[in-house]
C-alpha cells in the first residue's frame, strides 16, 4: 500500500485568512425531519482559504480563470524541498541542493509547523527563484505559507513571474510531516469558470 499524506489544512470559520478575504461560513438550507429526507447546506468563503490554486486571473485582468486552466500541472511527480527558516524570501541557493533530476512540480517547506492564525511574517518566493525554477522545467510551485509574495507586496513580483512563465501555484500547504523527497502530487482545482482561485484537497502519495 502506498503512503498518503494529506497536505491540506482544515477549512472552518477560524481558518487563517489574508486580511480582507471572506471567512468561511455555512448555513443550513434544509435539515432532516418530517417531509425532508436530507441535510443541505450553503457555504460562503474566499477561494483562497486553506490549500488553494491561484488562477492567472488572480493577478492579471483578462487572464484564465481557474476553471479554464489545464489540470496536468496539478497531478504527477513532485519534489518536496525543505528550506525551513530560510528567512523572508526563498532564494535559489535555498533549493539548489535538491534540483538534480528535478520533476516538473516543486513544493517548498519553509515552516516547522503550519500557522493556525494569520501572521504577515512568512517566507515567500523571491521572483528570481520562480524564474530559475521555470528555467529548470518546473511547471508548478507550491509553498506552505499564505502567498508566494510577501504580505506587504503591492507589485506581486513572484505572481507576475508565474504569469510570465506560465507556472501554476499552490499556496497554504501543510508540509509539517512530509520528509524531503519525491512524491506523486494530487491537487485538482474545482472547475469554477469565473473564479480567480479554487480550494484543493492536496495530497501526496509515495511513489513506491
Amino acid at each position: 500500500m502506498k503512503t498518503l499524506w494529506d497536505i491540506s489544512p482544515p477549512i472552518a470559520p477560524d481558518s487563517p485568512l489574508f486580511p480582507g478575504d471572506e471567512a468561511y461560513s455555512q448555513r443550513w438550507t434544509a435539515t432532516l425531519g418530517p417531509g425532508c429526507p436530507v441535510n443541505l447546506s450553503a457555504i460562503t468563503m474566499s477561494p483562497h482559504i486553506g490549500a488553494h490554486a491561484d488562477a492567472p486571473l488572480h493577478y492579471a485582468n483578462g487572464a484564465a480563470t481557474i476553471g479554464e486552466v489545464d489540470l496536468a500541472p496539478y497531478l504527477g511527480t513532485c519534489r518536496v524541498i525543505h528550506a525551513i527558516a530560510c528567512g523572508p524570501l526563498v532564494l535559489p541557493e535555498h533549493l539548489a541542493h535538491a534540483v538534480d533530476g528535478l520533476p516538473p512540480r516543486v513544493l517548498v517547506r519553509t515552516e516547522t509547523t503550519a500557522p493556525t492564525a494569520w501572521t504577515p511574517h512568512f517566507s515567500a518566493f523571491a521572483p528570481q527563484t520562480i524564474a530559475w525554477l521555470a528555467s529548470l522545467g518546473v511547471r508548478l510551485v507550491g509553498i506552505d505559507s499564505q502567498s508566494v509574495d510577501p504580505a506587504d507586496s503591492k507589485t506581486l513580483e513572484s505572481h507576475q513571474q508565474l504569469l510570465k512563465h506560465q507556472l501554476r501555484v499552490l499556496e497554504n500547504l501543510v508540509l509539517d510531516d512530509v520528509p524531503a523527497g519525491d512524491y506523486e502530487l494530487i491537487a485538482l482545482p474545482l472547475k469554477l469558470m469565473q473564479a480567480d482561485a479554487s480550494p484543493v484537497r492536496a495530497v501526496l502519495r509515495s511513489l513506491a
